[in-house]
């Protein structure tokens, strides 16, 4: 299958970034990550938004205690000091990209049909400014015209009514949301009858999820910022932290100074593992003096971390022969199950084996063993690198296999860390967006509530799509993000959303989710985090929730892009009054003051007690982990460790393991330019990384076109036509390149029976020289 040419039906767009306005660029990059070059990308971004005022005015409020807003970027955690400027350069393009002068109202859409939106770039949809009024589509002129708010809750709430059943709709989800817009969400889902509540999660950290919840009867990692600050070891796995979470960047270089080993684990080595100047420590700005960010690079092949982990576990057993200090035999005997087998399993895993699936040499390997086993305690850190794979609950299991070892759950400095992408993402799942919610939950949300919330399970994020298409699904409702684009098989996608009889898109600007719709359309503009939310009882919070289980408040500073917008609680709201006539949740009264839908979160939300007064803490509260305080809430009541057999992740011949990623300057599907900084890259996306070697077989030189072509689980094939090689450090049978533009290659067939996880960084594809055109 060919993507189709922009502008027709069915057509994937591929040029998602900002028209070059140079040749393709690649120089490796050697200096320090953040630094100057970090401020000076900041000022220019400053200056091409023209925010020289507002951008400086907010750098002073975002991640700061006592009245600051939290950055809608990452989900990395605030400074456990309340430090001042603690902050990064996405973070500072994510906010100024939001506080634009720029405004898209009436007059943008009547002077473009959707049809000629549909052929720019999704860097100039983006690039128009804040969606300003609630528009909806009229297919006999193919433009977006105005509709009062009321008419548009008044379209959904009929739509929603109209249903045979209320499975036949599906509420997205994205991390921006805030915990109490969340909890109304999921609250009206339910109350219509439905459990259909796939979110961004379902694309990223499912597999970290279900892995810690089978292992250690917790969803969520047990360290958090001050156990970063005393560890001995540190495993970085998986994660582009210069780009995905620069502010880790600092918990990194702090580590190495007072001398803590750091390893970084993956295919390509970033910016973040070598070195980095921290913008906030004006002494080393000044002198241009940088830190090392890690001891140790292990550049595994694609899928191959499991391999890796196993190795290290062999390499500690081994030892314990010699020396048994080198397990926690008291930790292992009292609080874990299934040692003696895992055990054996990593006996019977030969180490020619182990280097053929990890990719690296068993004295590499041995190193990283002794580095852990030195260390009296340890954290291990993952992101997408390690679960958007085929085996990725397997590999978490297998990374929380290793910490038992040496009894590093439980104390100070030691523990998993997933790290979340998308702020708020993990508060998301916490505050009940969940297509398989617990019957615990389901109970106490009906009790509280006073509703009948439905037991059968939901549609996560791929079950969705395929309902759409079968037209089982037809009414889509999306809380923020871009899923036609952040979606896997973007063919596909587009497809099932245009089958719909009414998509329903809650953003702040315009994105290509709004051009890929239903038959019925609506676009419902509400507030940016950035902004202030006036309700009737006077400017209201929000709480989030980061990578790490802290929850604290975040209060907008800026008055709105425009008078017509809404809060994300208060069109919630608007469509629940519309499509519940008879209701007795007193939603207009929740979105009056939202410290009465946190009152009612308390009652329902482990955790969450006394939510009101805990939350205004100065830097907020921690929601309480048992498995920390080593209460394991699984079937054993143990930790139970993980005997699952290692996975061929080996390519077969002439075909390569392709991930893919974002590059420096991009959020998410948000683009900011062309440019990759850390990976050397200007005026270009529509590239593939290579191994040098891997090219010259394939007859391939630097910048030479080629032809990538995916084969599916089912044996269908997709096509990306005339990328640009460019050769890169990478393991042998490895390829790397940018999504959005690659989802097109991952196949709706392609997730995870483990996870149920689109393979985003797992594609099987051929790379050939270019067909002549």
């Amino acid at each position: 299958m060919r993507p189709e040419e922009p502008g027709q039906p069915g057509a994937v767009e591929e040029r998602v970034g900002p028209r070059a306005d140079g040749e393709p660029f690649f120089h490796p990059y050697h200096h320090p990550a953040a630094g100057w070059g970090a401020a000076k990308s900041v000022s220019k971004f400053l200056v091409r938004e023209r925010a020289l005022v507002e951008g400086p005015r907010a750098i002073m409020k975002m991640n700061h205690e006592n009245g600051g807003f939290d950055c809608p970027g990452c989900a990395w955690p605030d400074d456990t000091k309340g430090l001042r400027l603690d902050l990064c350069e996405n973070g500072v393009k994510h906010v100024t990209w939001e506080m634009t002068r720029k405004r898209v109202g009436r007059e943008f859409f009547a002077a473009h049909s959707v049809g000629e939106l549909a052929e720019w770039s999704d860097f100039a949809l983006e690039d128009q400014g804040r969606l300003t009024e609630p528009m909806v589509y009229d297919p006999d002129s193919d433009h977006y015209v105005p509709i009062s708010w009321r008419h548009a809750f008044d379209l959904v709430g009929r739509a929603l009514r109209g249903l045979d059943s209320p499975n036949q709709a599906s509420f997205y989800t994205s991390g921006r949301l805030g915990n109490e817009a969340t909890f109304l969400y999921q609250l009206m889902a339910r109350e219509l009858g439905t459990n259909n509540l796939p979110d961004c999660s379902n694309m990223c950290h499912e597999a970290s999820g279900r892995a810690l919840d089978a292992s250690l009867g917790t969803g969520k990692g047990t360290v958090d910022l001050q156990d970063w600050g005393t560890t001995d070891a540190l495993f970085i796995m998986g994660v582009n932290a210069a780009s995905n979470a620069p502010r880790m960047l600092t918990a990194l270089a702090a580590a190495y100074k007072r001398g803590a080993q750091i390893v970084h684990v993956n295919p390509l080595i970033e910016a973040a593992s070598r070195r980095t100047i921290i913008p906030h420590d004006f002494v080393d700005m000044a002198a241009c003096h940088s830190t090392r960010t890690g001891t140790l690079n292990l550049q595994v092949r694609v899928g191959g971390d499991m391999a890796l982990m196993r190795g290290i576990s062999k390499a500690v057993l081994d030892q314990a022969t010699a020396d048994p200090k080198s397990l926690d035999q008291e930790f292992i005997d009292r609080y874990t199950s299934g040692f003696e087998d895992y055990r054996k399993v990593c006996e019977a895993t030969s180490w020619e084996e182990i280097e053929r699936q990890s990719g690296v040499s068993r004295a590499d390997i041995l190193r990283a063993a002794r580095i852990y086993r030195d260390a009296d305690r340890s954290i291990i850190s993952w992101c997408l690198g390690v679960s958007q794979h085929e085996h990725g609950v397997d590999t978490v299991r297998e990374i929380v296999n290793v910490l038992l070892l040496r009894g590093n759950l439980g104390r100070e400095g030691a523990g998993p860390s997933p790290v979340r992408g998308h702020s708020n993402v993990q508060g998301n799942r916490t505050c009940g967006i969940d297509h398989r919610p617990t019957s615990q939950f389901l109970d106490r949300l009906a009790t509280v509530c006073e509703i009948d919330p439905p037991r059968e399970h939901g549609l996560d994020t791929v079950g969705t799509i395929r309902a759409m298409l079968r037209g089982d699904v037809k009414i889509f409702v999306g809380m923020g993000g871009n899923f036609a684009l952040a979606a896997p098989d973007t063919r596909a996608t587009y497809e099932a959303l245009r089958n719909c009889d009414l998509t329903v898109q809650v953003s702040t600007k315009l994105n290509r989710s709004h051009l890929v719709h239903g038959r019925q359309a609506l676009i419902l503009p509400c507030l940016g985090r950035t902004e202030k939310d006036h309700q009737r009882c006077g400017i209201q919070s929000t709480s989030v929730e980061d990578s790490m289980s802290m929850v604290h408040l975040s209060v907008g500073m800026k008055k709105p892009a425009s008078p017509h917008l809404l809060s994300e609680p208060a069109v919630i709201a608007g469509i629940a009054r519309a499509a519940l006539p008879d209701s007795t949740t007193p939603w207009a009264w929740y979105v009056e003051d939202y410290d009465r839908i946190r009152d009612t979160m308390a009652q329902v939300l482990d955790g969450f007690e006394d939510f009101n007064r805990r939350v205004r803490l100065p830097l907020g509260f921690r929601i309480r982990q048992p498995a920390r305080e080593l209460v394991f809430r699984t079937a054993s009541g143990l930790a139970d460790f993980s005997s699952a057999p290692l996975p061929d992740v080996v390519p077969a011949p002439g075909t390569l393991a392709l991930g893919t990623m974002r590059s420096h300057d991009q959020w998410n599907t948000t683009i900011y330019s062309d440019n990759d900084r850390y990976r050397g890259i200007k005026n270009l996306r529509t590239l593939v990384f290579m191994n040098a070697a891997d090219m010259r077989e394939r007859g391939l030189a630097e910048f030479d076109p080629v032809d990538i072509e995916s084969t599916a689980k089912d044996g269908s094939t997709r096509v990306l036509n005339g990328y640009l090689a460019i050769p890169y450090d990478l393991p042998r049978g490895c390829a790397a390149g940018y999504m959005p533009e690659m989802n097109v290659l991952i196949a709706l067939c392609d997730y995870s029976e483990q996870s149920d996880q689109p393979l985003m960084k797992h594609i099987r594809a051929t790379i050939r020289p270019a067909a002549a055109s």
